[in-house]
């Protein structure tokens, strides 16, 4: 076949006679672009383009009416491709990507609070939407209200003002997963017509589908189990409105929060296998859970697919499967959880969460140590000096198992 194939053809070589032939190499160097033969590849290519040529000066306009690409900081085609996969599994209006997770988080916020308005957020929460809400936009006139995590939707509802415009959760939420009732927190911002937010990074779209229980905005760190591979970082909103993705498209673009396309490009393939790693994750961390919480030298191990997890009923009925993420509390205190973390040969030490590799971290010195919380704000959240936080990977579960039991061995409780 390749006997009847040509040379490939650069666009030059449309250009007239007498004109083409006067170019110089400088020019042809820069100028040459190849003509697309016109099938399309089965994997998206990575578009590193920055602009995007048009053919008449009115398509810049009709391209900002309709469709299609000018400027890399308004979209790329490797963004809108993942976009369309998160919003697949999300079953919403629309999804937005992002540079990280703290991105999607502020821009919603900054997109949907001004002046004036009152927030309802649960406290702890992740340690960038504290700051936005207690330091940045407190500047700004924007005023918060604060729960406990894990408490029920009627404590947001005790803290509702006539300006409340946005309640805020997380579920399940780090590190001490407690679960939060989608379909009443969805419920109470319907009634009142305040918009609901939910960070949802712990369980991934696979895991738990927000809107459906009537959500406004669903957030993932992609960061975590949506890319999977601790290889990229991206964040994402999801939204069960077309007004609120069309709101947050504007903002997105003003403040030059676009995803990369290459960034994107490995998100996309990640999401591809997701079907396959969170049940994987789900059943290890499920295996991995039991065995802990039976353990002598652990005072208890939360999982919310454990009977024992005092919200299993709320957690079966809302997720799908129960992800990867176990909080163990280690007897003896800070220094035996210490000595287990350091004493693991297959468990990596690593802040992050949701890769094929298990990681392990200490929160109370770590994530949500002296730099973020005190230790009256710990004691208030559950994060105990002895909790250790672990993101079970795709490991032998069993193998896992020899390795915790190896570093329990050496923890003096």
């Amino acid at each position: 076949m390749s006997q009847l194939w040509n040379p490939a053809k650069s666009v030059l070589e449309n250009l007239p006679d007498d004109f083409k032939s006067k170019l110089s190499l400088d020019t042809k160097a820069i100028a040459t672009r190849h003509v697309h033969p016109g099938t399309e590849p089965l994997v998206p290519p990575i578009t590193h383009s920055s602009t995007y040529l048009m053919t008449s000066v009115d398509d810049y306009l009709r391209i900002l009416k309709e469709s299609g690409y000018t400027y890399g900081r308004l979209g790329t085609p490797n963004s809108d491709a993942v976009e369309c996969a998160i919003n697949a599994l999300e079953e919403g209006a629309g999804t937005l990507v992002f540079g990280s997770g703290t991105a999607a988080i502020c821009a919603a916020l900054i997109c949907f609070l001004k002046a004036e308005d009152h927030v309802v957020c649960q406290n702890h929460c992740y340690s960038a939407t504290y700051d936005m809400l207690d330091e940045i936009l407190a500047k700004f006139g924007v005023e918060t209200s604060w729960v406990p995590a894990g408490c029920s939707v009627e404590e947001y509802r005790k803290k509702i003002k006539p300006n409340t415009k946005l309640l805020y959760g997380e579920t399940p939420f780090n590190p001490t997963l407690t679960i939060l009732d989608l379909q009443e927190f969805g419920q109470l911002g319907a009634s009142e017509g305040i918009i609901t937010i939910v960070d949802g990074t712990f369980a991934s779209p696979f895991c738990q589908q927000s809107l459906k229980f009537g959500i406004d905005i669903s957030m993932h760190s992609c960061t975590k189990y949506l890319g999977g591979h601790s290889d990229l970082m991206a964040g994402c909103l999801t939204f069960k409105k077309a007004e609120h993705w069309k709101m947050m498209k504007r903002y997105q673009s003003t403040l030059g929060m676009q995803l990369s396309p290459h960034d994107a490009s490995l998100l996309l393939r990640a999401i591809k296998t997701i079907h396959v790693r969170m049940p994987r994750h789900a059943s290890n961390a499920m295996k991995i859970a039991a065995f802990l919480e039976k353990h002598p030298k652990v005072e208890f191990a939360r999982f919310p697919g454990l009977e024992s997890h005092p919200q299993h009923a709320l957690a079966k009925k809302q997720m799908t499967c129960y992800s990867g993420m176990i909080a163990v509390e280690i007897k003896g205190g800070i220094d035996c959880a210490k000595a287990f973390a350091e004493n693991l040969h297959l468990a990596q030490l690593a802040v992050s969460l949701g890769d094929v590799e298990t990681l392990v971290e200490h929160p109370a010195t770590m994530t949500h140590g002296p730099m973020i919380m005190s230790d009256e704000e710990r004691e208030e959240c559950g994060i105990t000096p002895g909790m250790v936080r672990l993101s079970i990977g795709l490991e032998d579960p069993d193998d896992l198992i020899r390795d915790f039991q190896q570093a329990l061995d050496k923890v003096n409780a």
